[in-house]
C-alpha cells in the first residue's frame, strides 16, 4: 500500500514526522519491502531513543548487521553516546602529552555537554551520506529519524555547521577545538548536497489522520523546503473505517479522521501520498511489517474488556497538586503521546479553582495554542507562556556580551561574538529560560509541557554540562540554574508525570526515561497512559483488538510504578478550556479506580 513510494524509490529515504505516528514501523516496513523486491538495503536509526531491535525482532547494534528473515537487509543504530565518546577521543587524542594536562582537561570538559552528543551523532550520520564507500554495497539507505523537532535540527546542521565553520576564526567552539570540526568540513558539504538532491533523497513525511499530526507534518514540509529539501512524500498512517457495527467509538474515530483529512493543510495536499490502514496490533517482525504494507489485519470479533489493575485519575493528581497551592508539574515522554494536552488540562483545572497557574512549554513544536483553542475561555488566574528559542537566544547573547564583554577590547569582543554564533548557544539559552521558569514555582503552580524525551534529557543533562559552559561566559551562574536539580529532585516541589501510550515503544521509552531520571535522583509522581481504547467499551473488531492488546502495557506500567492514571480515547477532540476541564473530571471504567478521557 506504499505503491507510490516503493514504485520508484530514491537511494536515500528519510522518514520524519510527529512522534508516535509510526515512523519506525513504516521505515522498517519500507526497508523490508525493498529488500523483498531483491534490493540491497541498509536501515539506519538516528533517533536517540531508537527501538529498531524491537520492531525488527532482531538485535541491532552500532555496526550494520543482517536482519533475521529478510535477505538483503542490514540495519544499524547510531548510538549517540558511543559516537560522542569516539568523537572526544578523536578531538582530544592529538593533544594528550603535547599540551599541559589542565588544558587537555579543559578541552574534555567542553566536550562533555549534550551538544557534543548531538554533533557526534551527526558526524556518524553524515559519513553515511557523504562517504560512497560507507554504503557502497547498498541500493538504498533508509533512515528512521527522530521526532520532527530533532530531525529538523539534525537536517539543518549541515548548513548551520558549514556556515559556522566558514566564518569562525577563534579556534574554539562550545564543543571544543575547531580542528575537530574542520576535519569533517568537506564531508558536511557533501552531505548537505545529497540531502538537497531530489534525484538522490526523498523526505517521507509521516502523519496520522489527525489534525495535530497533519499540521506538524505541514510545518516540517515548510521548514524542510526552506532548507532546500523539496523532494517530499506524504504517508498517512493509521487510517480507520468503521465496519457499520453502530459502535459509537468506531464511528467517532472514523468521523474525526475524515474531518482531519478534509481540512488537510494545502501544502500537504500537493504532495504525492500513500495511505495505510489502522492495524489491530503493532507490527513486530519481518512478516508483520510486510503485512503492514499490504494492510493485513488480524482482528477478531471479541469485544473490549475492562482492565482489572488499580489505577488513579487526572482528577486525583490535580487534587494533590492543588493541596500544595504551589510547585511544579512537568509532563514528560515520547513525542506525540499527548503531553501538551495533559499539561493544558491540568493547568485549566487548577486555574479554575482560583489558584495562580503558569502554563509553559519548552517544546520546539509548541502545540499549546492548538490545545487551548479559544483564549477567551481561559481562567483569569492562568498565565500562558512559551520558552521561545529565538527570544531566549537573543536575551542570552545580550547578557553575555554585556557581562563577559565589558572591558574587552574590540578584537576580544569579536572573538566572543563569533563564539556566540555557534549552534550550541541556542541550547544554552533555552536551558537558562527553562531553569528560570522552574524557579517561578515557589509561590504559584507552574505546569511545564516539556519537549519529546530526547530533547528533555538534553535539558536535564544541562544542569550539569551546560552549567560549565554558562560559567565560561559569566562570572556567576544564576541561582535558578544552580538550584535546578535540587528542585526537580524534591517531590514536595515537583510532580513529574511520565506520559505514554498503551503501546510497546512508548512504554519502553518512558521506562528508559524513568531509569535516566532515577540516575539523576529524580522520581516521577505518576505515569499517565493516554488515549486508551480499553475504557471505551468499543465492540469494533479492530479497536477492541487494540484495547485487549493494551492490557499488557498497562500491567507493565504498574510493575514499574504504583501510580498509574489511565486516560481514555474520546469522541470529541479535547481542545479549548471547557473540553480540557472535562478531560480531567470525566471518568471511565478502566480498573479498580476510574480514569479520565482522551489525549
Amino acid at each position: 500500500m506504499l505503491d507510490s513510494l516503493l514504485g520508484s524509490p530514491t537511494r536515500f529515504l528519510f522518514f520524519t514526522g510527529k512522534g508516535g505516528v509510526g515512523k519506525t514501523s513504516l521505515s522498517s516496513a519500507t526497508a523490508v519491502g525493498l529488500a523483498r523486491q531483491g534490493r540491497r538495503v541498509l536501515l539506519v536509526s538516528t533517533d536517540p531513543a531508537s527501538n529498531l531491535s524491537e520492531v525488527l525482532a532482531t538485535t541491532i547494534g552500532s555496526t550494520a548487521r543482517p536482519v533475521a528473515g529478510v535477505s538483503g537487509l542490514d540495519a544499524l543504530d547510531i548510538d549517540p553516546t558511543a559516537a560522542a565518546a569516539a568523537y572526544r577521543d578523536r578531538v582530544v587524542g592529538p593533544y594528550r602529552g603535547v599540551l599541559p594536562d589542565p588544558v587537555v582537561a579543559n578541552i574534555e570538559e567542553q566536550l562533555s555537554g549534550a551538544c557534543t552528543v548531538e554533533i557526534a551523532a551527526f558526524d556518524e550520520f553524515t559519513a553515511l551520506l557523504a562517504d560512497p564507500d560507507a554504503t557502497a554495497g547498498y541500493d538504498h539507505v533508509v533512515f528512521d529519524t527522530a521526532p520532527t523537532g530533532h530531525t529538523l535540527r539534525l537536517l539543518a546542521l549541515p548548513g548551520a555547521w558549514t556556515g559556522f565553520l566558514d566564518t569562525n576564526t577563534a579556534g574554539v567552539t562550545c564543543i571544543g577545538p575547531m580542528s575537530g570540526l574542520t576535519q569533517a568540513h568537506d564531508r558536511y558539504r557533501v552531505a548537505l548536497g545529497a540531502l538537497a538532491d531530489p534525484a538522490v533523497t526523498t523526505l517521507v513525511l509521516v502523519a496520522r489522520p489527525e489534525t495535530a499530526a497533519l499540521e506538524e507534518a505541514d510545518r516540517a514540509r515548510d521548514e524542510l523546503a526552506a532548507l532546500g529539501l523539496t523532494n517530499q512524500h506524504l504517508v498517512v498512517n493509521g487510517a480507520f473505517e468503521a465496519t457499520g457495527s453502530d459502535d459509537p467509538t468506531a464511528e467517532a474515530l472514523a468521523a474525526r479522521q475524515a474531518d482531519a483529512l478534509l481540512a488537510m493543510p494545502a501544502g500537504l495536499v500537493g504532495l504525492t501520498r500513500d495511505t495505510l490502514p489502522l492495524l489491530s496490533v503493532p507490527p513486530i517482525g519481518a512478516d508483520a511489517l510486510a503485512g503492514m504494507l499490504e494492510g493485513r489485519s488480524t482482528a477478531s470479533s471479541a469485544a473490549a474488556v475492562a482492565f482489572t489493575g488499580a489505577t488513579t485519575s487526572l482528577a486525583e493528581i490535580a487534587d494533590r497538586v492543588a493541596a500544595r497551592s504551589s510547585g511544579l508539574v512537568m509532563t514528560m515522554g515520547k513525542g506525540g503521546v499527548g503531553k501538551t494536552t495533559i499539561a493544558a488540562a491540568l493547568a485549566i483545572d487548577l486555574a479554575r479553582r482560583g489558584l495562580p497557574v503558569t502554563l509553559s512549554t519548552t517544546d520546539p513544536a509548541a502545540h499549546l495554542t492548538g490545545a487551548l483553542a479559544g483564549a477567551e475561555e481561559l481562567p483569569a488566574t492562568l498565565v500562558v507562556e512559551r520558552v521561545d528559542p529565538e527570544a531566549a537566544t537573543a536575551a542570552y547573547t545580550a547578557d553575555v556580551l554585556a557581562d563577559a564583554g565589558a572591558g574587552l577590547d574590540a578584537d576580544a569582543v569579536a572573538v566572543l561574538e563569533e563564539d556566540l554564533h555557534s549552534p550550541c548557544t541556542e541550547e544554552i539559552a533555552v536551558f537558562q529560560a527553562f531553569a528560570s521558569t522552574v524557579g517561578t514555582a515557589t509561590d504559584r503552580i507552574v505546569v511545564l509541557d516539556t519537549a519529546p524525551t530526547g530533547h528533555t534529557l538534553l535539558l536535564l543533562d544541562a544542569a550539569h554540562s551546560y552549567q560549565r559552559e554558562v560559567e565560561r561566559h559569566q562570572d556567576d551562574t544564576s541561582a535558578d540554574v544552580a538550584g535546578l536539580l535540587g528542585r526537580l529532585r524534591d517531590p514536595d516541589y515537583t510532580s513529574l508525570l511520565l506520559v505514554t501510550l498503551p503501546e510497546p515503544t512508548p512504554v519502553h521509552e518512558a521506562a528508559e526515561l524513568q531509569a535516566d531520571l532515577a540516575r539523576a535522583g529524580i522520581q516521577p509522581a505518576s505515569w499517565v497512559v493516554n488515549q486508551t481504547f480499553t475504557a471505551t467499551g468499543t465492540t469494533d473488531p479492530v479497536l477492541a483488538a487494540r484495547a485487549r492488546n493494551e492490557h499488557r502495557w498497562l500491567a507493565d506500567v504498574l510493575e514499574r510504578h504504583d501510580q498509574l492514571a489511565v486516560v481514555a480515547w474520546q469522541a470529541t477532540s479535547p481542545t479549548g478550556a471547557d473540553a480540557l476541564a472535562r478531560l480531567v473530571r470525566s471518568a471511565g471504567p478502566v480498573g479498580a479506580t476510574s480514569a479520565s478521557s482522551e489525549r
